[in-house]
């Protein structure tokens, strides 16, 4: 198995969206450094790429939901993740997301 060199060459299948979650500030609004062990991982994420949709029973795609660039909620825990260098990335299906973030 070849290791995936670039994110960017990941195309999502059918209903998957693929998100980086956000990282959570290190600093606090004073200017305090928190340690690692005290930064909570956010719930939040962006997301890079969607697949083209699912099909209904009817056989017409059903678009996802949501676009490259968006804000996303997404569940504590699940989806497949992916790791490229250093960087984790997630692909979970469309009706795993649990918002959008309009800002």
């Amino acid at each position: 198995m070849s290791a995936l060199k670039s994110i960017r060459s990941l195309a999502p299948l059918l209903d998957r969206v693929l998100v980086q979650r956000l990282k959570p500030e290190a600093k606090t609004a004073t200017g305090i450094f928190l340690p690692e062990t005290a930064v909570k991982e956010l719930n939040e994420a962006k997301v890079l790429a969607v697949g083209p949709g699912a099909f209904d029973k009817s056989g017409n795609r059903v678009a996802v939901s949501v676009q490259p660039g968006d804000k996303v909620l997404i569940p504590q825990f699940g989806g497949s993740p992916i790791k490229v260098g250093e960087e984790e990335y997630s692909l979970f299906r469309d009706h795993e997301l649990l918002a959008k973030i309009n800002e």
